[in-house]
C-alpha cells in the first residue's frame, strides 16, 4: 500500500508535493479541506497523510483532523506541515500523534526523507499487528475417529452463528485449532482473528492489552478487542484472567463497547467470542476465581474437545500430517511410519496430547540419520515399553507378582491398550491381537473388562466388581 492523501487549502502547494511524489512511485490524492480530507480516508484508509494545520474554509483545522484520524486510525503516520509553523504547535501536534512537523516552506529532499521515513513506520505496524492477530492460516483438523467426528460435527452446527462457543479439554487437545476452524468456516472468515492468551499477558497489562490506551504522548494505541473488530476473539485458558477484567469484559460481552485506558470516549466494536479453558469452571466459580455472570454469557454453546487417548485411532494420521508439516517448514526428512511405530504410537501415554505428540515427531526427526521408515526404537522409550534389545521392562509392582497374576494383569492392561487403540471395535482388536473375535469376547469378560461410550467414543475399562 503506497497510498498517501495530501491536504493543504494551498492548490499549488498540494499539487507540487503530489506531482513530487508521484515521480518518487507513489499514489496519491487531494484534499482542500477537511470534508474532502474525511470523506477521502472513509472511501480508503490512506498508508500516510500529508496534513496543513491552518485549512481556510473547513469546519475542521489541521489538529482537528490528527485528533480525529489517530482516534479512529492511529496507525497512519501523519506528517504535519505549515507556513506559521513554531514550536509550540510543532509540539502540539506531536503530543497529540504527529509522525513529524515540516515547516514552510520545505525542502524537497528533507520532505522524501520524512515521507520514506514514515511510509517504512507504516509498514511495521501493519506486520506488527498482523502478528499480534496471529491471522495464520486454519490449520487442518484431521482426523476419522469416532471422538474427532463427533468434535467435527459438533463444530460445523455453530460455524455459520454468531453465537459464542466455549471449549474445554485438556492442555494441548487441539482448542485453538477447533477456534481457528469455527472462524474460518463462518461469515467472518475474512475478517481478523486475534488470539488472546489470558496466561501469557501479565495481570497489570491485561487491560491495556485488551482495550488499548490513550496518552498524551503516543495518542490512541488500539487493543487486541479494537484490533479484531468484525472478526472473531478466541479467549484462550479464560480461566486466567484477572477478576478486575473478568467484570470490564461482562459490560463488552453486554454492549459490545469499552472504554481505552486513559480515554473518554466509549468504542464500539462488532466480535464474535470463542473461548477455551482446562480447567473445571464451576470448580473456578466456587472458589471466587472466576465471574458466574462471565460464564453464563461465554459458554452460550459448550463443545468439550476429547484427548488424544480418546481418539487413539487418529494417531497415525496426526503423526503423518506433522513429518511432512516439518518437512515443508523446516526442511526436516520426509519420512514415513514403520508398522511396529504405528502401533507403538497408538498404546503410548499422551499427556500432552496432540501436542506432545508433535514434539515426539520433531524430535526423531531432528535426531534420526537416515530417510528410512521411522521405527519404534527410535520413539521415546517409557518402563512399559520394549527396550532396544526386544526385552521388555517390567514396573516395579508386576515384577513383584506371582505368574498367574501377572499373566493376568499383563493380558487385561495389554487388551485395554488394544481395544483402546481401535476404538472400541472388537473386530478389529481381535484381528491385530490375532484372536477369534467370539474367543476375544470370552476373554475379557473373565478378565473382566468391559466397553461403553464415553464422549463420543467407544471405550474400554476395567468393571469394579472384577
Amino acid at each position: 500500500m503506497s497510498d498517501i492523501l495530501i491536504t493543504d487549502d494551498e492548490r499549488d502547494i498540494r499539487e507540487l508535493i503530489g506531482d513530487i511524489l508521484q515521480d518518487e512511485g507513489f499514489e496519491t490524492r487531494l484534499a482542500a479541506n477537511s470534508e474532502q480530507c474525511m470523506s477521502a480516508i472513509a472511501k480508503q484508509k490512506p498508508a500516510l497523510m500529508i496534513l496543513d494545520i491552518w485549512l481556510k474554509d473547513s469546519a475542521m483545522d489541521g489538529i482537528d483532523i490528527l485528533k480525529s484520524v489517530k482516534r479512529d486510525h492511529p496507525d497512519i503516520p501523519i506528517v504535519i506541515i505549515s507556513g506559521h509553523g513554531n514550536i509550540e504547535i510543532a509540539v502540539a501536534a506531536i503530543k497529540q500523534g504527529a509522525y513529524d512537523f515540516i515547516e514552510k516552506p520545505f525542502n524537497i529532499d528533507q520532505l522524501m526523507v520524512v515521507i520514506r521515513r514514515a511510509m517504512e513506520t507504516s509498514r511495521l505496524r501493519r506486520e506488527n499487528v498482523e502478528l499480534k492477530r496471529g491471522d495464520a492460516a486454519p490449520t487442518e483438523m484431521l482426523g476419522d475417529s469416532a471422538a474427532f467426528r463427533g468434535l467435527k460435527a459438533q463444530l460445523d452446527k455453530v460455524t455459520k452463528s454468531n453465537g459464542r462457543v466455549m471449549l474445554s479439554g485438556p492442555a494441548g487437545a487441539g482448542k485453538e485449532i477447533a477456534a481457528r476452524y469455527i472462524h474460518a468456516h463462518s461469515a467472518r472468515a475474512n475478517a481478523p482473528f486475534v488470539t488472546i492468551n489470558s496466561a501469557s499477558v501479565e495481570p497489570d497489562r491485561m487491560e491495556e492489552t485488551l482495550f488499548g490506551r490513550e496518552t498524551p504522548g503516543r495518542g490512541v494505541e488500539k487493543g487486541l478487542l479494537e484490533q479484531a473488530h468484525g472478526g472473531v476473539i478466541y479467549l484462550d485458558e479464560v480461566a486466567e484472567m484477572p477478576l478486575g477484567t473478568q467484570a470490564k469484559m461482562l459490560r463488552v460481552l453486554v454492549d459490545q463497547s469499552f472504554q481505552r485506558v486513559g480515554g473518554t470516549e466509549k468504542v464500539q466494536v462488532d466480535l464474535r467470542f470463542v473461548s477455551s479453558t482446562n480447567r473445571d469452571l464451576a470448580v473456578e466459580i466456587e472458589a471466587g476465581r472466576f465471574r458466574q455472570e462471565l460464564f453464563h454469557r461465554l459458554n452460550v454453546v459448550p463443545i468439550p474437545v476429547p484427548s488424544l487417548e480418546e481418539r487413539r485411532e487418529d494417531i497415525p494420521v496426526l503423526a503423518e500430517h506433522f513429518i511432512e508439516m516439518l518437512n515443508r517448514t523446516q526442511g526436516l526428512p520426509l519420512r514415513s511410519l514403520a508398522d511396529d511405530a504405528r502401533a507403538l504410537l497408538q498404546t503410548m501415554l499422551w499427556p500432552g496430547n496432540v501436542r506432545q505428540l508433535k514434539n515426539v515427531v520433531e524430535r526423531v526427526l531432528i535426531l534420526g540419520e537416515s530417510t528410512d521408515p521411522i521405527s519404534a526404537r527410535e520413539l521415546p522409550s517409557s518402563e512399559d515399553t520394549p527396550a532396544g534389545d526386544g526385552r521388555i521392562v517390567l514396573s516395579g509392582g508386576l515384577a513383584t507378582l506371582p505368574l498367574r497374576e501377572a499373566r493376568e494383569l499383563f493380558e487385561r492392561e495389554y487388551l485395554l491398550t488394544q481395544i483402546n487403540r481401535f476404538g472400541g471395535n472388537i473386530s478389529r482388536t481381535a484381528s491385530f491381537v490375532g484372536m477369534e473375535r467370539s474367543a476375544l469376547h470370552r476373554k475379557l469378560k473373565s478378565l473382566g473388562v468391559a466397553t461403553a461410550n464415553k464422549a463420543g467414543a467407544r471405550v474400554a475399562y476395567v468393571e469394579e466388581d472384577s
